[in-house]
């Protein structure tokens, strides 16, 4: 199902929030929405297909892939889909998923000239490819383009459970990072690189911004910060939180650091800290981020907080996002939510 978040209403004194249930879907992952869509919001489907929500009704497929995704062994499948500021003119639309060979895989469509509520199939462009080194989980999933108008994505590095992978702090694999690439065709790459990526003409993959990272299957953009859930091995879940600029080179310290505890032995020159953590106490297992809440119409008391929450335990919490730390984390006052899988947000900025 997927629920939006609403204020309460001025009789109830608490909760401030209540979850109010839309529609049904099959294995939804992800939501979000073009600049300009109104009510029109853009589920993803695990499986392969990008479902219409038009204000609290299911309105029809606006695209089918499932020829071409992976789908659903541990974690794989379709995750997300991110729409650039120019949606409108150029009708290009981007997806990040798991293809047939488990390989993590970014792909470009665009949706049929005169009719926006259904993408072109045969459009498609493959963009990127990223070869998993070991089980089918760790795979990442959000794709998002940031406030320079770049896209980008994060990957999870790979690892399994009982063998922890070093994939985060090589800087010779897209694995268990940041990325960032413009997807306009370059000479030799189906994207460009923006020259001010870290390791551009240095020692790395050029494609990477920022390393260290676990499986940061959720994160998210507010303003000019970006806010990264990076699911944990088994003591700590972090959220980490930098200016889209201040990401340049960061170093999040996986798998040296989980959060702020050392994991194991080894030189780092400098470990990005995260913002907020929190234990394994209570049967947490997983963060699933997040969104800064930003709707008018919720209470002031919640917006500008960050909502998160723990596949696990099933709480829903938020905190006061601030960059080197987090404030005021609490509950959220909604209960239980058992398996949350992801949050998002349509373009009139509803949760």
């Amino acid at each position: 199902a997927i629920l939006m978040l609403t204020a309460a209403g001025p009789a109830a004194a608490k909760p401030k929030v209540r979850l109010n249930q839309l529609a049904t879907f099959d294995k939804p992952t992800f939501v979000a929405a073009p600049e300009g869509a109104g009510e029109t919001a853009y589920v993803t489907e695990r499986e392969g297909k990008i479902r219409l929500l038009e204000g609290e009704r299911k309105q029809g497929t606006f695209l089918d892939m499932k020829r071409w995704v992976g789908c659903c062994r541990v974690e794989t499948g379709l995750f997300s889909v991110a729409f650039p500021a120019d949606y409108e003119r150029t009708r290009r639309f981007y997806v990040y998923f798991t293809n047939r060979q488990d390989n993590i895989e970014i792909d470009e469509f665009k949706h049929r000239r005169g009719h926006p509520r259904k993408a072109d199939r045969g459009s498609r462009r493959k963009l990127l490819e990223i070869k998993q080194t070991g089980p089918v989980n760790h795979n990442g999933g959000t794709l998002a383009f940031g406030p320079d108008g770049y896209l980008y994505a994060a990957t999870g590095d790979g690892g399994r459970f009982d063998e922890p992978s070093p994939n985060g702090q090589r800087k010779g694999s897209l694995l268990g990072k940041l990325l960032r690439i413009d997807p306009q065709k370059g000479r030799r790459r189906p994207y460009r690189i923006p020259a001010s990526n870290p390791y551009v003409g240095g020692r790395g993959r050029n494609e990477i911004y920022a390393r260290g990272l676990r499986n940061p299957y959720r994160f998210t953009f507010d303003g000019n910060k970006i806010l990264i859930a990076d699911v944990g091995q088994n003591r700590r879940e972090e959220v980490n939180i930098e200016t889209a600029k201040g990401a340049r080179g960061a170093n999040f310290g996986w798998n040296l650091y989980e959060g702020t505890l050392r994991f194991r032995p080894g030189d780092i020159a400098h470990h990005d800290r995260p913002a907020h953590q929190y234990s394994h106490a209570g049967s947490a297992c997983s963060i699933i981020g997040g969104e800064v809440i930003r709707d008018e119409r919720m209470p002031p008391s919640v917006r500008g907080r960050y909502v998160y929450a723990d596949y696990c335990a099933g709480f829903v919490r938020s905190f006061v996002p601030k960059l080197g730390g987090s404030r005021r984390d609490s509950s959220l006052g909604i209960g239980e939510v058992p398996h949350v899988i992801g949050f998002g947000s349509d373009a009139r900025g509803r949760v």
